[in-house]
Parts: C-alpha cells; structure tokens; sequence
C-alpha cells in the first residue's frame, strides 16, 4: 500500500473515535455560560466548536489527507443530530438558538475547515511531485 493512502486509511480510522469523542464532550460543553453585567454569554458552544475544528486541522495534518477532516465532521454531526431527535424528555440538544449553533455550527466549521486544510502548504516532496507533474503535463512552446 501506498504512504498516502495509508495515511488516509489511518487518519480515517482514527478520525471515528475522535469525532465521537468531540460530539458527545461537545454536546456537554456546548450549554456552558458565563454572567457577565448581568448577561449570560454562552461560551461552551464556542469551545466545541473550536474543539471540533482544532481535531480536524490535527487530523489533516497528521494524516497528511484532507479525508479524515471530513469524516470526523460528517460522524459528528450525525451523532449530534441522533442526540437532538431523541424525545422531549430525553432529548440532550434542545432547539433554541445555542442548540441550533452547535447542530448546525457542525456543518458550517466543517466546511470551513475543509476549505483551509485545503489551502494549506504540503510537504516539499509533495510540492516537488505536483510540480513536476505540472511540467510535463504542460510542454514548453517554442518561442
């Protein structure tokens, strides 16, 4: 097997369980407040998010691959969204507005962390193999 491909395999494998974790430790941070002048501030959905989006850049990074990024957003969201349709009584993530950042805010950072881990410079081999591929790809023209 190939070293990228094994990486993406890898990442991806790793990227389950990791997803898992910041979808339930999310869903308990994401309803932290903080009074602040005598108006609570709902911090604990910034930090899940930010929790989400820092594993996604570390598993692109680690895997060298952009795939394993995508899996952990698609496995968090679809644990979090089988957390908010459990019923009135049981449900973890109610449908205000904080409820709704965190179930959407998913997709939303996944996105965007698909987009920068994208943009994201590669290894020198990498550069160097794209590169070349590039110049032969493309001959000079005679001038």
């Amino acid at each position: 097997m190939k070293r990228g491909v094994a990486g993406t395999v890898r990442g991806i494998f790793t990227a389950v369980p990791a997803a898992l974790f910041v979808a339930l430790g999310g869903t308990g941070l994401h309803r932290q407040t903080i009074l602040w002048a005598g108006v609570e501030l709902p911090w604990g959905v910034t930090a899940a998010l930010l929790l989400l989006a820092s594993l996604q850049l570390w598993l692109a990074a680690w895997s060298r691959s952009v795939v394993p990024a995508a899996v952990a957003g698609v496995v968090s969201y679809a644990v979090v969204g089988i957390l908010s349709s459990a019923g009135p009584a049981k449900q973890l993530i109610p449908g205000d507005a904080v409820g709704n950042v965190w179930v959407f805010g998913i997709g939303g950072v996944t996105l965007i962390m698909l987009v920068v881990i994208s943009r994201l410079p590669v290894s020198r081999t990498r550069r160097a193999r794209i590169a070349g591929a590039a110049a032969e790809a493309e001959p000079l023209s005679p001038q």
